[in-house]
């Protein structure tokens, strides 16, 4: 699909160290007739999903906590951060994303998820789509102690705990991340938590 009022002028790869940054130049048409020109960095980082995994039964989570490097560089004084499981597609369709992802992660083998929405989650800059889902687990999924693969230098810590001891971490502060919060609230809306 193509916008008509949008003509990229040119595309500059400035970065493709651990992903894309280009510096794109585009003519944008305004209703007026007018025409302006402008330059935005954008970084290409591929599609992600996530996942939040809840035990209806017992009403807990699963949760991750790792280091994240950029949230340290802005404030973030451990720089650690509590999510929901997620990763990058790669060549996956979603669903088989973030079904590998959450073994890898969490350490539960599960074969069935419900995708709840699609989100941009910095439009301003990032190219990334979120696909964004939810999934039942139990005792019995458990395959392994999760932590993510030696091969990414992941280090990721599981943490499963009371959905709402989860959801109050958004009111405290101690939970910052956007799809997490937007996973957390939707299943205190549709999931009964």
């Amino acid at each position: 699909m193509h916008n008509p009022k949008i003509d990229i002028q040119k595309t500059e790869l400035l970065s493709d160290n651990w992903y894309i940054l280009n510096n794109v130049t585009f003519d944008y048409h305004k209703a007026d007739n007018s025409i302006i020109t402008q330059k935005r960095e954008v970084y290409d980082r591929g599609n992600g999903a996530a996942i939040l995994l809840y035990n209806k039964e017992n009403r807990n989570i699963v949760l991750t906590r790792q280091f994240r490097l950029p949230t340290y560089l802005n404030g973030n004084t451990s720089g650690m951060m509590v999510e929901v499981c997620a990763g990058l597609l790669d060549q996956d369709e979603p669903e088989q994303c973030i079904i590998r992802e959450t073994e890898e992660e969490t350490g539960y083998r599960i074969s069935k998820v419900e995708k709840v929405m699609e989100t941009y989650m910095s439009p301003g800059a990032i190219t990334e789509i979120l696909y964004l889902f939810i999934g039942e687990y139990n005792a019995s999924m458990k395959v392994s102690e999760g932590g993510g693969l030696e091969e990414e230098q992941e280090n990721i810590e599981v943490l499963e705990m009371p959905f709402d001891e989860a959801y109050n971490m958004i009111a405290s502060g101690e939970l910052k991340d956007a799809k997490t919060i937007m996973l957390l609230q939707y299943a205190k809306i549709n999931l009964g938590f």
